[in-house]
C-alpha cells in the first residue's frame, strides 16, 4: 500500500495530541528556533525601539497572525524589546495553571517586554473562552488554528514558552510549570 501525502502530518498531529500538555522541563535554547516556517506576505514594519530610533526586525519576528478577536497582528511590532511567546491550548490544564503567572509577568513588564499568547490545537471559540476563564485578556493572544506560528518556532507541544531577547535571539524554549521562573527570565533581559 502506498503512503498518502497527508499521513506524516496526521501522525505528527496524533503524536502532539498524545503528548498531553508538554514536558515538565524547560530547555535553554541558543539554536535555530524561530528561523524556519513560512514567510509572511506583509512587508516587515520597522517599529521604534525605546530610544525612538527604528528597531531592526529580526527573522524570528517576521510573522503575521490574527488575534483571537479577529484583528491582524504583525510580529514585527514586537521588535526592539524582549518577547515572551506563550504557546497554549484551551483544553490544557498545565496551560491553565500557567495563566496567572503569565498575566502577572505581562503586567509587571508592560512597556519593557512583550508577552503574547499563541493559541492552537482547537477552535477560536474555545480560545476565547480560555482567555476569559483564565483571566489572561490583558495581553494579546493569537489564534493559530493552522499552526503556522507553532511551526515557525518548532513547537511540538502546548504549554511551551519561547523567550526572545531584544534582538530576537531565542534565549529559552520550554515548559515552566505554573509559569514559575518566567519573571526571572524576563527580568534578566530588561536589565
Amino acid at each position: 500500500m502506498r503512503a498518502r501525502p497527508f499521513l506524516p502530518a496526521l501522525l505528527a498531529a496524533a503524536t502532539l495530541a498524545l503528548t498531553g500538555c508538554g514536558s515538565e522541563s524547560g530547555t535553554p535554547s541558543g539554536g535555530a528556533a524561530g528561523t524556519g516556517g513560512s514567510p509572511t506576505t506583509s512587508a516587515p514594519a520597522t517599529p521604534e525601539a525605546a530610544s525612538g530610533t527604528p528597531a531592526a526586525v529580526p527573522a524570528a519576528l517576521r510573522f503575521a497572525g490574527t488575534t483571537i478577536d479577529g484583528k491582524p497582528f504583525d510580529g514585527a511590532s514586537l521588535a526592539g524589546k524582549p518577547t515572551v511567546l506563550w504557546f497554549w491550548a484551551p483544553w490544557c490544564p498545565k496551560c491553565k495553571a500557567q495563566g496567572p503567572e503569565t498575566a502577572k509577568v505581562a503586567a509587571e513588564f508592560q512597556g519593557k517586554a512583550n508577552v503574547v499568547g499563541v493559541a492552537g490545537l482547537d477552535k477560536q471559540a474555545a480560545m476565547k473562552d480560555f482567555v476569559a476563564s483564565v483571566n489572561v485578556g490583558a495581553f494579546p493572544h493569537l489564534s493559530d488554528e493552522a499552526g503556522d506560528i507553532w511551526k515557525k518556532f518548532e513547537i511540538t507541544q502546548q504549554s511551551t514558552y519561547v523567550v526572545l531577547d531584544k534582538d530576537g535571539k531565542t534565549v529559552f524554549t520550554g515548559n515552566l510549570p505554573a509559569g514559575k521562573g518566567l519573571a526571572d527570565k524576563v527580568a534578566a533581559l530588561v536589565g
